[in-house]
Parts: structure tokens; C-alpha cells; sequence
């Protein structure tokens, strides 16, 4: 018979007497295995008739409650009837829809001492909204104050009752009913691979005319960050469409529900290069290889928990990001806008990516334009800080070591959180520079052309184009190549023209690089400042100190004034 770890817990927690209130949260709403004793099979059903059947007959009164739906009694078999009962069902029936009122009935049941109750609230988070006390109307105050009073109670606090709430979010819960210690707060974590394998095999006459290009263990792992609905859903389409279930139906169909279920929160990147298409940086890759080859042995001692790439814009950050997790093997995750003006809605949406991820697992992060995205400037109610604050207990998380990694992108390090950017959360503090030499220029061109695969003439002057790219950034010199492409399919009409060196010249007098040379030396400088290996830093900034380079920092600063 499978165990399930949170009702373990919960299950510890109320016999010891320690707690008669939970709270559970996270995957509420999918399918949980019960073992029914008279047909000696597993059967998958919801949250509610699962509380349901383990209170049966353990508590005279089982009240389930929704602003929805209103109440539902579940009595003990042997008290089925009776005038009490009677009397209670014509009170709820005449409730209707106040909230507040249905509170006072709800309190009623607890604080009757002839019957054991067992209480079950679901979609907590409309009844205990996370708002402040001022924009709360009478009656929701009420309910709040009435839940309080229950945390407070001895009398219930001793009782055989039990009140067990239910959320998919606790960001939407009130924090001050969170933050009561006699609320067991208790996370329902994604199906298992032992879950998910008996799930087949209770199914397995619905979905025997799909045919499975793996065996069922392999399939659970496949669907690791998948509710037991989702997966359900896959089965279904392959019943359905006659579809064989492959590695590549799978993934497609997991990408496709991830992102729904995060609602364009998160974005899935598939690498289409690796670092043969990367030119130059030859340190910087040698470190980022190294960092592939461990995640790939699984010497996860060897990953950093998170890399920090940091250097002035255009130096190709992003791409060597992608390029990273084509050679590791990790899927690519891109975190998208994930903020909202409502109450709550920023640290939902986080919470959710952050379930997704580490349900997913072997997976890299990508938080782009980190400085701006993980801001924490007040002025917010504290959503910034509340983010923040997250994120550095999910990237502080050990276990996750090897298996999750959080790449930060930024130009401006000196606008993150310092104690994001610690030893234990990003290990590694990658610099980007912009070439300094123009054999670096010649060898990222080349990487370009073979990412774009463009047609070269076979005589190309490169000597004499490497010069005319110096002071180009990385993604000027790709603008390069691909305006020499747009020159050349002017001149031949062709889709896959020749290109030859006179139409690479044209493209270097025609781009334009970037000209704000005081804030670009500032990134770079800042890039230096963060950096965790001299080895990675141009040749000219491996003899500078701490106190040097502050010193000239500070000087920048001046220089650019209201700008940084």
C-alpha cells in the first residue's frame, strides 16, 4: 500500500496532540490513491473524498464546506438520524450565501461537546483572503477574527475535533492566520514515481490499445512536475488520437501544459546550439564545460547551486545560457513576467514556478535582466521583498544541488540583493567582457557563420575584415554578419546567396557599435568586481586588487552621475 508522506504527518501530528488545525497547500487539486479494503484495489480519487474516507467513522460529523457549495454533512452511520441532525440542516439551509453566518453555524458544530467533528474548509483562500484588515469588508473581518479565535482556543485546542483547510497558493492565505503556531501548515508535494507507476497500472484496461515506447518506470520519470490530471490527460489523447507515447510526445505535451499551467509565467528555451557556435571566451567555456561534465556524472558536489553572468549588454550572456544547457542537458526554462497588480497574485505566480521547477527537476533557470526582474526598490507593499525572499530559501536548498540550476543574467550587479549573490546560492560569478582583440572578433564571426550556416565565398579576405570588427560587441558582430547575408540576397535575389567579402565590409560600415564607451567601461568594471575566478578576466584586470578596483568603481560613478 503506498504511503503518502504529508498525511503521514498529518496523521503524526494530530494524535500527538500537537496540532488539530492544518493547512494543506500545493497539489490540492488532483487525484490521491486510496486502498479500499473491501475490493482490495487502489482507487484514485480527489482531495475531499480522500479526508473524507480516512475520517469515516473516526468523527460522528463530517462538515465539508466551500463558498460554492455551501455545506455538506457526512454523519457516522450509527447517528444518521435523529432530531439534532435535523435541526442542523435546517439551520444550514437557511444560511444562504453569507459568509459570515456561515461561520457562526461552522463555530456552533465545534464548540458542541457531545459530537467529535471533523471540519473540512476548501478554497481557503476565499474565505482568509490575504488583504489588509482596512479593505476587508464586516463580515469577511469576521470570519477572519472567528478563525483566529479557533487557533486561540484551548478548549478546541483539546477536543477530538479537527479542521484541515485547503490551497493550491499560500501567498493567498491571510499571514496573520499563517503565521498562528497552532496552524500546521503542510505542503502536498506532485505525485511520485511509485504513485504515478500504480496510477498505470490501475488504468491499464482503459489504456491498453496505447502502445508505450518505454516501460512504466521510465514513463513516471518522463512526467516528473505532472499532477496525476495531467498525465491522465496525455493517456487519454493517445487513446484518443492513436498516438504512440514516446519520449518526444511526452515532452511536447509537458511543455505545452507547463507552460498553461503557469500561465505564460515561464518559457520553454530549446537550445538549437551548443558552445561550436560560441567564438572566443575561451576560459569562460572551459568552466561552463567543466560544470556540464559534473551535472552528467552526477558529481553534484562539482555544480554551483546558481552562476551569475555578468558583463555589459550585447557580450552574449543569454546565448552562452542556451548554449550551457544544449551542452548539459538540462531543460531550459526562461522566467518570464510573472508580476501582477492584485493582491497576492506576484508571490502566487512565483510560488507556482517554483513548484514547477523543482517538480520538474534537472532543470536550468534563466532569470534575465536579474537587476530589474528581482528588484526590491520599495514602494510595492513589500511584494519585492516577499519574492525575494523566496527565491533565496529555494536557492539556499541543498537538494536541489545538481539537479536545479538558477542562472541570473544582469549588466547592473550592484542593483541585486548582496545577499542573493552570496557563496551558497550563486557560487559562480561568470564576467563578460567585449572582445578585446580582433582575432576574438574574427573567431566569434566565424561561430555566427556557422550557427546561420551562411554560405561563405572560399577565398574571403578574413584578415582584412577581423580589423574593421574591433570594438563591435558580440551581438553587433552577429548584426554584421547577417546584414552582409541581407546585402547579398539583394544582389542575387537567392535565398541562400554566396557572401562574399565586399558585402561583410559594407555590413561593418553600415552597423553601427555601440558608442556609450563611459558605461560600458562601468559594466565591464562591475563585471570584474563580482567575478569568482581571475582566470576568466582579460589579461589587463588579473593584477588589480579589491581596494583598486572599488576605487576606480567609485570614480565611474562620479563620472556618470544620475545615470547609475
Amino acid at each position: 500500500m503506498l504511503q503518502l508522506s504529508w498525511i503521514e504527518e498529518l496523521k503524526t501530528r494530530y494524535k500527538s496532540g500537537e496540532n488539530v488545525i492544518f493547512l494543506l497547500n500545493g497539489n490540492v487539486n488532483d487525484l490521491f490513491p486510496w486502498y479500499n479494503e473491501d475490493t482490495q484495489a487502489c482507487e484514485f480519487c480527489s482531495l475531499n473524498t480522500y479526508l473524507r474516507r480516512m475520517l469515516d467513522g473516526k468523527k460522528d460529523l463530517i462538515v465539508d464546506f466551500n463558498l460554492s457549495e455551501g455545506f455538506q454533512i457526512f454523519p457516522k452511520k450509527e447517528t444518521a438520524s435523529g432530531v439534532w441532525l435535523e435541526k442542523k440542516m435546517v439551520a444550514l439551509n437557511a444560511i444562504g450565501p453569507s459568509v459570515y453566518r456561515s461561520f457562526q453555524e461552522l463555530d456552533k458544530f465545534i464548540q458542541d461537546a457531545s459530537q467529535d467533528v471533523a471540519l473540512l474548509l476548501n478554497y481557503c483562500e476565499t474565505i482568509l483572503p490575504d488583504q489588509s484588515i482596512h479593505s476587508m469588508r464586516e463580515e469577511e473581518r469576521s470570519s477572519l477574527i472567528k478563525v483566529l479565535q479557533w487557533t486561540q482556543d484551548p478548549d478546541l485546542a483539546a477536543s477530538n475535533n479537527i479542521i484541515i483547510l485547503s490551497t493550491e497558493h499560500l501567498s493567498m492565505v491571510h499571514r496573520r492566520f499563517l503565521a498562528s503556531s497552532q496552524v500546521a501548515v503542510i505542503n502536498i508535494p506532485l505525485p511520485s514515481t511509485d504513485i504515478v507507476c500504480e496510477f498505470l497500472s490501475q488504468h491499464e484496461k482503459q489504456y491498453q490499445k496505447v502502445e508505450f515506447a518505454m516501460e512504466a518506470q521510465r514513463f513516471a520519470e518522463m512526467c516528473g512536475g505532472l499532477t496525476l490530471m495531467q498525465i491522465q490527460g496525455i493517456l487519454k489523447r493517445a487513446t484518443q488520437a492513436n498516438l504512440r507515447v514516446d519520449f518526444s510526445l511526452i515532452n511536447d505535451r509537458k511543455k505545452k501544459i507547463v507552460e498553461q499551467e503557469c500561465q505564460g509565467l515561464v518559457e520553454f528555451v530549446a537550445p538549437k546550439h551548443n558552445f561550436d557556435h560560441v567564438g572566443g571566451a575561451d576560459e569562460l567555456k572551459k568552466e561552463l564545460l567543466r560544470v556540464a561534465d559534473a551535472i552528467k556524472k552526477g558529481r553534484t558536489s562539482q555544480v554551483p547551486m546558481g552562476m551569475l553572468f555578468v558583463g555589459p549588454m550585447g557580450t552574449g550572456k543569454t546565448y552562452i545560457a542556451e548554449a550551457f544547457a544544449g551542452e548539459s542537458g538540462l531543460t531550459c526554462i526562461k522566467l518570464k513576467n510573472f508580476r501582477e497588480k492584485w493582491v497576492g497574485s506576484t508571490e502566487s505566480n512565483f510560488e507556482k514556478i517554483l513548484q514547477v521547477v523543482k517538480a520538474l527537476g534537472n532543470v536550468l533557470l534563466i532569470i534575465d535582466e536579474a537587476d530589474r526582474s528581482l528588484s526590491a526598490g520599495g514602494g510595492d507593499g513589500g511584494v519585492d521583498s516577499r519574492v525575494i525572499a523566496k527565491l533565496k530559501e529555494f536557492m539556499s536548498n541543498t537538494a536541489h544541488r545538481g539537479r536545479i540550476v538558477v542562472v541570473m543574467m544582469t549588466n547592473r550587479p550592484d542593483k541585486i540583493d548582496i545577499d542573493l549573490k552570496r557563496p551558497g546560492r550563486l557560487d559562480s560569478k561568470i564576467p563578460f567582457f567585449l572582445p578585446d582583440d580582433e582575432e576574438t572578433c574574427l573567431a566569434i564571426l566565424k561561430a555566427q557563420v556557422r550557427k546561420h550556416q551562411v554560405v561563405i565565398e572560399p577565398d574571403i579576405d578574413w584578415d582584412g575584415i577581423k580589423w574593421g570588427l574591433k570594438g563591435y560587441t558580440a551581438a553587433e558582430i552577429e548584426a554584421v554578419l547577417l546584414g552582409a547575408v541581407r546585402f547579398a540576397v539583394q544582389e542575387t535575389d537567392s535565398d541562400s546567396p554566396l557572401v562574399e567579402t565586399t558585402h561583410l565590409e559594407r555590413a561593418i560600415e553600415d552597423v553601427v557599435p555601440t558608442r556609450d564607451y563611459h558605461m560600458i567601461e562601468y559594466m565591464e568594471m562591475l563585471a570584474v568586481f563580482e567575478s569568482s575566478s581571475k582566470s576568466m578576466l582579460p589579461e589587463k584586470y588579473r593584477d588589480l586588487d579589491a581596494h583598486a578596483i572599488q576605487e576606480t568603481l567609485d570614480v565611474m560613478r562620479r563620472r556618470l552621475g544620475s545615470r547609475v
